[in-house]
């Protein structure tokens, strides 16, 4: 099948397929006679695989792992586990940053119940006065994989 017949069975864009290409987590497909490229079963079930674990938030390292991993189908498991526990507690991690933004977002929220002029809105003072007493800038709350949607 061509690239455009692999995306629309997996529901994964043309663009992003050439990136998992380049990337190597997907393999070189073999080229036809007018040069366009041809991928099997292979590219599909592996394309799917690799959906799958960024639906799970796992960064395209971890997922190069998991592959390599799956190319070993004789050894043990216990690097899949250690990857997937790493992965769990990255993301309780993130969580508990969420939180605690959210918390500081709903005591910042209740500084204005009304209709004031912004020159006197609480919240806007509040943010100006939180970044004169820190100076720093705030705590991202993703890491490099979250912005990507590859």
């Amino acid at each position: 099948m061509k690239i455009g017949q692999l995306a629309q069975h997996t529901g994964c864009g043309v663009e992003t397929i050439r990136y998992y290409e380049q990337i190597g987590l997907l393999p070189p497909p073999l080229r036809n006679s007018s040069n366009y490229r041809v991928y099997g079963a292979e590219h599909h079930e592996r394309l799917l695989f690799v959906r799958h674990c960024r639906s799970l938030d796992m960064s395209l390292d971890e997922i190069r792992t998991l592959l390599a991993l799956r190319e070993e189908p004789r050894q043990g498991c216990q690097q899949v586990n250690t990857l997937l526990d790493r992965h769990i507690e990255e993301i309780e991690q993130r969580m508990a940053a969420l939180n605690d933004l959210r918390t500081r977002l709903d005591s910042l929220r209740r500084q204005c119940n009304g209709d004031h002029p912004v020159e006197e809105c609480a919240i806007i003072q509040g943010l100006s006065h939180c970044a004169q007493c820190d100076g720093s800038p705030a705590e991202p709350l993703h890491h490099e994989h979250t912005a990507a949607t590859f």
